[in-house]
């Protein structure tokens, strides 16, 4: 796969003034991810970061079934008081895509997990690819990072393809009555912390 730096600008927000960079992948399908970028990273180590996965009914649609806006929302909130970046990577539904995913809720409201769903549906647990991770930290010059997860899986998918991680920060988001079950999921399928 090749990765390509498009271009950046300013990014106001609510929040206060970003960065916002974009690349485009070109791997096993084409994915145009984006960095929105709070500070100076360049030729820093241990930058706080978190690799987010695109999740359009939460955080557009404002849907309680997950717990993905929030995860951004925290993400944000940090870098923008401490600096850091957040790599968007535009892979809904772990991977599935978005009509996809909304088949994996249509089984979960008859009562499958969401490992389950996606399995019923022909899918791998988790369908993500983080291959231009690595490319977009050495564009931006960023030599190690502190990785804003509670997914043991992504942290061992980035150290995979070579992405140097110095340590994690949990990011705790307290579970609402729609997302207790998919939260515990998380935690006793995939070996998530909560």
């Amino acid at each position: 796969g090749k990765t390509e730096f498009i271009a950046e600008c300013h990014m106001p927000t609510d929040r206060g003034m970003f960065r916002l960079r974009s690349y485009r992948y070109r791997g096993a399908k084409i994915m145009e991810p984006v960095v929105m970028v709070s500070g100076d990273l360049r030729g820093k180590e241990g930058v706080v970061v978190r690799v987010h996965d695109q999740c359009f009914t939460s955080e557009v649609l404002g849907s309680k079934r997950c717990d993905c806006k929030e995860q951004l929302d925290m993400a944000l909130n940090y870098i923008n008081q401490n600096s850091g970046a957040i790599i968007y990577m535009p892979q809904e539904g772990r991977g599935i895509g978005l009509a996809n995913k909304i088949a994996a809720y249509q089984l979960q409201d008859n009562g499958l997990d969401t490992v389950d769903a996606n399995r019923h549906l022909g899918f791998e647990d988790d369908e993500r690819s983080y291959d231009c991770v690595p490319a977009i930290l050495e564009d931006m010059g960023i030599l190690s990072v502190q990785l804003v997860t509670n997914n043991p899986y992504k942290i061992q998918q980035l150290t995979d393809v070579g992405v140097k991680i110095d340590r994690t920060k949990p990011s705790l988001v307290e579970p609402n009555t729609y997302n207790v079950k998919y939260l515990r999921t998380k935690a006793a399928r995939m070996s998530h912390s909560l």
